[in-house]
Formats: C-alpha cells, sequence, structure tokens
C-alpha cells in the first residue's frame, strides 16, 4: 500500500515559544562572541571574587565568618547586576542607534517575544555565570548553605527582573553614547558603594540607604539565602518593589526607534 505526498502549502510563522527560543539563543551567542559583555559577565567578577579572597587582611575585611563564604554570595549578585543591568542597555542602546530593533518589528517576532528572547538569554548567561564563579569559589573553599539555595534562586530572578527593568529603562530613553556612560557609572557607584559585594553594614552610615537599593537588596538576599539558608523577606519585598518601578517607568517610557 502506497501513500501518497501532500505537497501543498501551508504557510505560517512558527510558534511564539519556537520564535522566543531562537531570539535567546541568538542572543546569547552574541553575548559570548563580544569581548566587553564577556569582560563584565565574567572576567571581572572573577577577578573581584579571587582580588578579594586574596587582599581580605590587607584592605581590612574583618567577618565573622570565612571570607569566601560573605563574599561569593555578593560576587554572584555582581554578576547578575552585570549581565541583567549594563550588558542589556548597552547592547539595546545600540540595537535602537543601529535600527535593529524597529528591523525586527518587521519579522513575525513580536515585541513582547523580543524582551522574552532578550531575557532568555540573559538567564543562560547567569546560569553560565553562576557554574564558573562557583567552580572558582569552590577551588577557593566555599561551603554554602546548601538548603539556601531555593532562597538563592528566587532572589537572582527577582534581582534579574529589577535590573532587566532598569536597564531597559535607560536604554530606552538615552541615546546610545549616553546609555553606555550612564550604564557603567551606575554600574561602578554600585560595586563600590552599592552594598553588591559586602554586607550593607560594612559601609557604616550609608547602611541604611545602601540597603534600599536594589543592589544591596540583591547581594543581601544572596547572602541570608547562601550563609544562613534563609528567605530574607525584605529584600523580598524591595526587589519587587524596583521590578515595578522599573517595569512601569520602561512601559511608558521606552521608543524603539
Amino acid at each position: 500500500m502506497t501513500r501518497s505526498l501532500d505537497l501543498s502549502p501551508a504557510p505560517g510563522s512558527a510558534s511564539l515559544a519556537a520564535q522566543v527560543l531562537a531570539q535567546a539563543r541568538m542572543e546569547f551567542r552574541l553575548i559570548l562572541r563580544n569581548g566587553e559583555q564577556l569582560l563584565l559577565a565574567l572576567v571581572i567578577p572573577v577577578i573581584v571574587l579571587v582580588g578579594g579572597v586574596a587582599a581580605a587582611d590587607r584592605v581590612g575585611l574583618d567577618f565573622d565568618r570565612p571570607v569566601i563564604d560573605v563574599l561569593a554570595p555578593g560576587v554572584l549578585a555582581l554578576a547578575v547586576m552585570s549581565t541583567a543591568f549594563t550588558s542589556v542597555a548597552i547592547a539595546t542602546g545600540f540595537e535602537r542607534r543601529y535600527g535593529l530593533i524597529k528591523r525586527l518589528g518587521t519579522s513575525p517576532l513580536p515585541r513582547h517575544g523580543l524582551l522574552l528572547g532578550k531575557a532568555g538569554a540573559v538567564l543562560l548567561v547567569e546560569l553560565l555565570q553562576i557554574l564558573v564563579l562557583g567552580a572558582v569559589a569552590a577551588l577557593l573553599g566555599w561551603e554554602p548553605e546548601a538548603s539556601g539555595w531555593p532562597a538563592a534562586v528566587l532572589v537572582l530572578l527577582l534581582g534579574t527582573t529589577a535590573f532587566t527593568s532598569l536597564g531597559l529603562l535607560i536604554a530606552g530613553t538615552l541615546r546610545a553614547e549616553a546609555t553606555l556612560a550612564a550604564a557603567n557609572l551606575v554600574y561602578l557607584l554600585l560595586l563600590a558603594g552599592g552594598a553588591v559585594v559586602v554586607p550593607a553594614d560594612s559601609y557604616g552610615a550609608f547602611a541604611d540607604v545602601a540597603a534600599w537599593l536594589p543592589s544591596g537588596a540583591l547581594g543581601e538576599g544572596m547572602r541570608a539565602a547562601l550563609i544562613d539558608g534563609r528567605l530574607d523577606g525584605g529584600c523580598v519585598l524591595i526587589l519587587l518593589g524596583w521590578s515595578v518601578v522599573g517595569a512601569t517607568a520602561t512601559a511608558r517610557t521606552f521608543t524603539w526607534e
């Protein structure tokens, strides 16, 4: 018994899930091929982690726990900030400048699909960061609290949402050159004074302010999860607040061209 072939045309686009997955894979590959993006995503966090442990005594880092146990959760938070905020802001800013986003508007991929694709690429990069930084920290003697990983994942996801929305807010309102300068400046300021790598109480009188920053909430939440094995509800609420503010402002101000 033979079956006849059906050669009739079947026009139509792929499903939204397939389009988003393809967009996420493409964005992920572009990040890995970009030297500046890799510098922000992996090189700087690794330098901060190794340098912080090596120079802890000289710079006066004195904790009641091993230095690596305190710095490793903060460096994971720093890595999330690097990718979700700085990388997203710079990449999106120049995509707007060169008209890439405008041209994507002629494809079947809808605008929300483009944003979901970017979010998927960010999550893939963060997974790579966790694997690399976790391996480096383990070699340095890191012993995280195993029961805290579910809380750490929740805090990382909330931090990703907050910083991605803030990165898109800058990229969607400023020119590409201004976005590049602003994203790097904010990144350096939060790295130095945002309580992301070291605990907020290390900042003295500035501790209360630092804890309310998205970087402070992300860092404190990661330390609570991976040092004490608990979910810090206050940090969760702060990150939720920054996510809502960032997403709302971005939705009202973002221009695609």
